[in-house]
């Protein structure tokens, strides 16, 4: 009896857009995309570290491109969704991943610090993933439109000093519910990534030797460890492809138990 082939992540043909590329996930996701065969443009406000890693990509045969966006500033973005499509036409693949955090106390947390948390973290992933949406209709691409939208564990699971951000979080994951049957019907798959404390810039200080806080956390994970980022490689590729098409609404949840 044969075996039923097995499918693969076969990207060619994509056009993605990553925000918060410059760094973490976001730089991770793009080499991933590229080496996966889609055209990649990077997004984030250090144009200097965009421009290096999408010089990279470049020299390792695939397309790339980096463009400056500030994800709370709606005029950038419209910008940088018109630099994509000068250079490569839509963008089908939306990865709205530019986010921060202040892990203060809430009562050591200042509004402002707060308000910006929500703005880049909720507001501009609003932003982002509906300027994208709008593109895909009007070009009647909407069925082979793919928006992964990261969330996090904090957004299920209360965890100390991360008010702003997984408040952000929270509302990120039921906005990505929300627009997955929203846009139902004209064929945009939505879905989102949870990822629990993964090695990146964003932990490093958390985690670095000495860190108390860092260590009892460690101590609390059932392995007693940091998730490796290559960990997130095949829900994103899964998420972005066309053996995605009929999942819509999905969370999926990459913390090694971390949460449990």
């Amino acid at each position: 009896m044969s075996r039923p082939a097995i499918p693969q992540f076969d990207l060619t043909g994509r056009v993605a857009l990553v925000t918060g590329a410059s760094s973490g996930f976001g730089e991770h996701w793009s080499r991933l995309l590229a080496a996966a065969g889609a055209k990649v443009v990077l997004a984030a406000r250090r144009i200097d570290r965009l421009e290096n890693v999408a010089a990279e990509i470049r020299a390792g045969g695939a397309e790339a491109m980096a463009v400056v966006l500030d994800v709370t500033d709606e005029a950038a973005t419209v910008a940088a969704y018109d630099a994509a499509e000068s250079m490569f036409g839509t963008v089908d693949t939306i990865v709205a991943n530019a986010g921060i955090s202040d892990d203060r106390l809430a009562l050591d947390l200042p509004a402002d610090s707060f308000e910006q948390t929500v703005a880049i973290n909720l507001t501009g992933v609003f932003k982002t993933v509906r300027e994208g949406a709008r593109r895909l209709i009007a070009a009647d691409m909407a069925a082979s439109g793919r928006v992964v939208i990261v969330s996090s564990i904090t957004a299920k699971k209360p965890y100390a000093a991360m008010t702003a951000y997984a408040a952000s979080k929270a509302g990120v994951l039921h906005m990505s519910r929300l627009l997955a049957k929203e846009w139902a019907r004209k064929g945009i798959c939505v879905n989102a990534i949870l990822p629990g404390y993964i090695e990146t810039e964003m932990t490093g200080e958390l985690f670095a030797p000495g860190n108390k806080g860092g260590e009892w956390l460690l101590k609390s994970f059932p392995r007693r460890a940091l998730t490796p980022i290559e960990a997130m490689d095949t829900p994103l590729l899964f998420f972005a492809s066309d053996l995605a098409r009929h999942v819509t609404g999905a969370e999926l949840v990459v913390d090694d138990g971390q949460s449990l």
